[in-house]
């Protein structure tokens, strides 16, 4: 994706020091991930010409104080003064008054100096409006250029949140777990586990990335997940979504129990009877149902709006969608375009005759296959980690 940009965008390289200094605030920024959603995941460091470093923040929960905020108390907390210092964040300083007062006020309070930003924030509410803010309060912006090395590794970083503002849907990473001949699971639908344990550990810090982890009624059934996060320290637990056309979700399913509660997101609503009985059970076990029904489907088993879904997870402050389904909601997904990554982990292993990773087609023609390309290949453990994207995908 593209940030946006203003006309006084640089084109030259960061200075070595901003260069550096903004690459310790990106890896400050990664301490937000499992933290900070629906927030963006940001870093600041504050300090001096001379290379010394003055105070260092990361954005904290939501509804607590940004990271420029936290680096301004790290360096009180010292007694050090900030006027005249530089503060380099990874992400342009909010300009509004939403849960906390704007960071760009704070920094111009503090007699911070100059300001070097990695990436440009497209939320309406910002957009712009920090950078101006601080120029006009007297202090120097620099904007890192779009191509440079730390404002790509932000934007990744912050890919969810990005798509979120500038697309109005979350970011939708579909993992899968495979052997090496693409089955997820043996013909009698056993599949634990096909990956090892350093694979699954992995798969759980992907988990955390997301502000929600979802499956389909069939995964439910057939495998009871809870979809939280455990394998790896984590603040913040994914928000657990359902696609249940016919509201089959059992109301003793672990992905109900506490704590919070699953959404799940159903066909055409039932009048009476089996189906208001069905939803008063899964209601009183916690759930949160919305019917969105595809509109080509019509009837009482309509399937559920899957574009539609995505628009109201976004409308809910999910940037990030772990999905981890079986084969019929892969395919479903896949079909519609709304894949944005795959995650796939692959097992050296054959298991023949099984489940495939998608149930689409059959092609007639190799030029109808999906296209995707490879962005990162790591092996974990004993299997191998791919992540692919469609081309440009990145882009929006």
């Amino acid at each position: 994706m593209n940030p946006p940009q203003s006309e006084d965008t640089p084109s030259e390289p960061l200075a070595t020091l901003d260069a550096a200094r903004l690459g310790e605030a990106l890896r400050l920024a990664e301490q937000a991930v499992g933290v900070s959603d629906p927030n963006p995941r940001v870093g600041c460091v504050i300090g001096l010409a001379d290379g010394t470093v003055l105070g260092r923040g990361t954005t904290q929960r939501a509804g607590d104080a940004h990271a420029e905020v936290m680096a301004l108390r790290d360096a009180a907390s010292q007694g050090l003064d900030t006027r005249g210092a530089t503060a380099w964040v990874t992400l342009e300083p909010c300009a509004h008054h939403g849960r906390t007062p704007p960071c760009c006020e704070a920094l111009a309070a503090a007699g911070v100096a100059r300001v070097v930003i990695a990436l440009a924030d497209p939320f309406e509410e910002v957009n712009g409006r920090g950078v101006a803010r601080l120029r006009a309060a007297g202090v120097e912006v620099v904007v890192a250029p779009p191509e440079d090395d730390t404002a790509l590794a932000a934007r990744e970083l912050n890919i969810g949140f990005l798509s979120r503002v500038v697309r109005r849907r979350p970011w939708l990473r579909l993992k899968i777990a495979a052997s090496l001949d693409g089955r997820t699971a043996l013909a009698n639908g056993r599949s634990q586990w096909i990956t090892g344990p350093a694979a699954r550990a992995d798969g759980h810090a992907w988990r955390r990335r997301a502000g929600a982890t979802l499956t389909g009624i069939g995964t439910v059934l057939e495998d009871d997940p809870r979809l939280d996060v455990r394998d790896v320290p984590t603040v913040l637990q994914p928000q657990r979504v359902v696609v249940d056309s016919r509201l089959e979700t059992p109301p003793g399913a672990r992905i109900l129990q506490p704590p919070g509660c699953a959404w799940i997101y159903a066909g055409t609503p039932g009048s009476a009877g089996a189906d208001a009985e069905r939803r008063a059970a899964l209601v009183g076990a916690g759930a949160d149902i919305r019917h969105l029904p595809a509109p080509e489907a019509g009837g009482a088993t309509a399937k559920v709006d899957l574009a539609a879904m995505l628009g109201d997870l976004a409308a809910r402050g999910i940037n990030e969608l772990h999905v981890e389904a079986g084969h019929k909601l892969n395919a479903s997904l896949l079909r519609a375009g709304l894949v944005d990554e795959l995650l796939v982990y692959l097992a050296p292993k054959l298991l023949g005759l099984g489940r495939e990773m998608a149930a689409f087609g059959p092609l007639t023609e190799l030029s109808q296959a999906m296209a995707f390309t490879f962005i990162d290949v790591t092996r974990v453990g004993d299997d191998l980690r791919i992540r692919a994207r469609p081309p440009g995908r990145d882009l929006f």
